[in-house]
């Protein structure tokens, strides 16, 4: 933890993030807009925020997209704020965001984990519908190539819509999909009400992608879920169950237990 302590410690590597927090995936001339800062300066900051996990890239064509990661300030959280803790400190974050003013919404979650795997194996994790079952409980019915229509097998049900659908597909590198529709069959099972229904059915569909990349003798992965509207409500409830999605698809490639 001691590279994210030196990384947070600087004010500009701070506005950095913040600049990321308000809006995700951001290229290097993006971010330096406005900045009184050199670009080979802030392009030096990144480096930093990179190497500390807290700042993770991807590439779309020819940009370099960065996106805030706050994997390593939640393991921060979990080491020094207890369980009950939490809740109170978040209570306290959340009523002061009300007072100071309208909190801004992310339209993108971005999460990387570091899996000690094979490219292979996690893709297969991805996938296999006999994998998937065990740590999310969703099995996937789909060819897994471009334009193929998936069904989602959720709590004994069938979520089938032509909207749902593989984007990409490149065994065992890069995955992406259209997120699935909200049926009043899916929410009965998951528990979610009828207001809170209405309003995510009211959304567009959002997406995820999963980037695949070997390094060393563990792999890199990152999810990215966006496209959603401003102030989405689905983009609330995904940001909340990623993180303990990924770290239980982790703890069972690398113990073969949940």
């Amino acid at each position: 933890m001691d590279e994210v302590f030196r990384a947070l410690a600087d004010p500009h590597r701070r506005a950095l993030l913040d600049r990321l927090r308000l809006r995700n995936g951001q290229t290097l001339r993006e971010l330096c807009a406005g900045l009184d800062m050199s670009r080979q300066a802030v392009a030096k900051h990144l480096a930093v925020l990179e190497a500390a996990g807290l700042v993770t890239t991807r590439r779309r064509g020819r940009e370099k997209l960065h996106h805030l990661d706050a994997a390593p300030i939640d393991l921060i959280a979990e080491r020094w704020i207890g369980r009950y803790a939490r809740e109170r400190v978040r209570a306290v974050a959340d009523l002061r965001a009300a007072l100071e003013g309208a909190p801004v919404s992310p339209t993108e979650f971005t999460y990387t984990t570091y899996v000690r795997t094979t490219p292979e194996r996690l893709w297969e994790a991805l996938t296999d519908p006999a994998f998937t079952r065990r740590y999310w409980g969703v099995a996937f019915r789909t060819e897994w190539r471009k334009g193929a229509p998936m069904v989602w097998e959720e709590n004994g049900r069938e979520t089938v819509d032509p909207e749902q659908v593989v984007l990409e597909a490149d065994p065992p590198r890069r995955l992406a999909y259209t997120w699935h529709t909200f049926t009043p069959e899916w929410a009965a099972a998951a528990g979610i009400d009828e207001e809170t229904l209405t309003r995510i059915s009211a959304e567009r569909r959002s997406r995820v992608a999963f980037e695949i990349e070997p390094e060393g003798d563990v792999v890199r992965l990152t999810v990215v879920h966006d496209d959603f509207d401003p102030g989405s409500r689905v983009a609330e409830m995904v940001a909340q169950g990623w993180p303990r999605l990924l770290a239980d698809l982790k703890t069972l490639l690398e113990t073969g237990e949940l």
